[in-house]
């Protein structure tokens, strides 16, 4: 059976939102990235897995080793998504804010 991930489903965890934010900069082999949690390492593997999954991250074999780095093409998706509600809420609060310095400027 072929489960199809959810990528909002996937970055909802906390330690794969770690893993993103650690491979945001470098590529990291599977061992250096189990280093920075306290996490067993199958449990890291199963998290890699789960981001692999949803095209989150890419990996490439350099002879034993698999490194991971993150997908931007991806993450720019996620981020193209939220943006008109990023927006939306932006003017939410700027109108809000009017109104507050109106009754304020009232007293």
């Amino acid at each position: 059976m072929n489960l199809r991930r959810d990528v909002f489903q996937a970055i909802a965890d906390p330690t794969r939102r770690a893993i993103l934010l650690l491979l945001a900069s470098q590529s990291l082999s599977a061992g250096a990235i189990a280093a920075n949690f306290d996490s067993a390492r199958p449990t890291i593997s199963k998290h890699l897995t789960v981001l692999t999954e949803c095209d989150l991250l890419s990996k490439t074999q350099a002879g034993r080793e698999i490194y991971y780095q993150l997908n931007p093409l991806k993450m720019k998706e996620i981020a193209d998504f939220i943006e008109p509600f990023r927006l939306m809420w932006e003017e939410r609060f700027n109108r809000l804010e009017e109104v507050m310095k109106q009754h304020q400027n009232k007293k």
